[in-house]
């Protein structure tokens, strides 16, 4: 009877690390997989105008990009480790194949990537500008190449294809070249991955059109209109356009994304809706309160077939509720284990994913409308909003995924509804170290989250440092006439 707390202790805590090491992790990781790209583009229309501008946009915003990339690259090293450590079960039953795209992503993307970014910082001088250039582009493909991995992995917890049961050892393996191409071809992860990427490029776009906007009115208040006009103005006009762009994406694709989510898994939709019963014609719920278990939840404003239309296209399709997934469940897993997801964090995280984002999209479009026929931004509110609304991508991405985990429970490892009778699923109580002790575990994640803490704050005032610099731009005939002077360089420069 006392190694049941203890293994409840030790399941919350394993949780708990992994939620708060993951979702900081994920913080980082949007904007490396949007930006490098972008750099890249920036570095290709400076090579093709020769307007020293992109140039200077293009040094600028890459060392933001360092920053992040390093950062990420510490912070990504640890999740691994716990998959060995906490989380030994869940290893040792679909090792074999969680591991294979993990694989792939070390060898390939990850050394890709880290191998190209080395040769493109230390490459200024030294290779011609197409060829440095390119190394850019192979460090955008790279991360995104890493981010089609790694979401392979996760997108077959989410969705388990092609794997089998070994019978003879009970654990879960490829079924053959054929099963992994399944996995990289799963309609889940495509889907996914798009959503991703979408979201990436939102991230890196608003973080261009923020601190642009920022310092176009720095600039403009300082008189430097040169600066503010040919440099802000344009990156400015660069931002806003990825942004709206992305927004479109990233909407369009988790719309498709949802679709799927809603075959593959119905009680995770029907949380998000808190839906407790199926129904014909199921609205969308702007704000809800309670539970469906205890019948205690409450619906404030609720639109009308909005959710039947996002989830197949039909504005009074039946859609699957709470109380008809876990019979469902029960019928084909077992009695006595509750299968509904955490409704409270479900529901809103699904809300703040999307509204967040929004705002976002909203701002950049709003900017774009303002420096149009060659307007400048005066405004210091404004400035002061473009910087108020770069944490705001971040944290949709990180509710987004808050939505994506939380919302598979009980299942570390979610059973394939399309096929009834496979046994490759695994509850998340399931997965947890049977070893491992709590005061183990609790150690670690304390040590962790005060090591994040700290590289959290770095990264902070790191690109807090940077964006404040600026960059060295050289004031035109008109500016320097009327007794303007240049920018001081950069403390570090490539």
């Amino acid at each position: 009877m006392a190694l049941a707390p203890m293994a409840l202790d030790s399941l919350d805590l394993a949780r708990w690390q992994f939620g708060i090491t993951t979702v900081y992790h994920f913080i980082l990781v949007p904007l490396t997989i949007g930006l490098s790209p972008l750099v890249a583009l920036m570095e290709t229309q400076w090579i093709r105008t020769r307007n020293e501008q992109w140039l200077r946009a293009t040094k600028f915003f890459g060392r933001l990009l360092l920053i992040n990339f390093a950062l990420g690259a510490a912070t990504g090293i640890v999740q691994e480790f716990q998959f060995g450590m906490n989380w030994s079960e869940y290893s040792r039953f679909v090792g074999n194949v969680f591991g294979a795209p993990l694989a792939f992503e070390a060898l390939l993307a990850f050394f890709l990537e880290s191998t190209f970014l080395g040769l493109w910082i230390f490459g200024w001088d030294r290779l011609s500008p197409k060829l440095h250039n390119l190394c850019m582009w192979m460090v955008g493909i790279g991360t995104n190449v890493s981010a089609f991995f790694i979401l392979a992995a996760n997108t077959w917890m989410q969705h388990p294809v092609g794997a089998v049961i070994n019978p003879a050892t009970g654990r879960a393996e490829l079924d053959g070249v054929g099963g992994f191409f399944a996995i990289l071809t799963s309609e889940l992860l495509i889907t996914t991955l798009l959503h991703v990427i979408g979201t990436s490029f939102l991230v890196a776009g608003t973080m261009i059109f923020g601190v642009s906007v920022w310092w176009m009115v720095k600039a403009s208040a300082a008189k430097q209109e040169y600066e503010a006009r040919d440099l802000w103005r344009r990156m400015t006009r660069f931002g806003g356009v990825v942004v709206i762009v992305s927004g479109l994406l990233t909407a369009a694709t988790g719309h498709a994304q949802g679709q799927v989510v809603v075959k593959e898994q119905p009680a995770k939709m029907a949380a998000a809706e808190m839906l407790c019963e199926s129904q014909e014609g199921a609205g969308f719920t702007v704000a809800a309160f309670g539970k469906c278990e205890d019948g205690t939840a409450q619906h404030i404003i609720t639109i009308p077939g909005v959710y039947s239309f996002m989830a197949t296209n039909d504005f009074n399709a039946k859609m699957m509720g709470l109380k008809e997934a876990q019979a469902m469940y029960e019928e084909r897993y077992g009695a006595g284990q509750d299968y509904t997801p955490d409704e409270m964090v479900t529901f809103w995280s699904f809300r703040l994913m999307i509204g967040v984002g929004m705002i976002s999209v909203l701002v950049g479009a709003v900017g774009l409308w303002l420096i149009r026929k060659n307007r400048l931004i005066t405004s210091p509110l404004f400035g002061r909003l473009g910087l108020w609304i770069l944490p705001l991508p971040f944290i949709g991405a990180s509710f987004g995924w808050i939505f994506t985990e939380i919302g598979r429970q009980p299942w570390v490892v979610a059973p394939n509804l399309a096929d009834p009778v496979s046994q490759v699923y695994m509850r998340t109580a399931d997965g947890v170290s049977t070893v491992v002790s709590s005061t183990t575990v609790l150690t670690s994640m304390v040590l962790f989250t005060v090591l994040y803490a700290v590289l959290g704050v770095i990264w902070f005032m790191l690109l807090r440092r940077y964006i404040r610099e600026g960059v060295r731009t050289p004031v035109a005939a008109s500016d320097s006439a009327a007794g303007e002077t240049e920018n001081q360089a950069l403390s570090f420069e490539y």
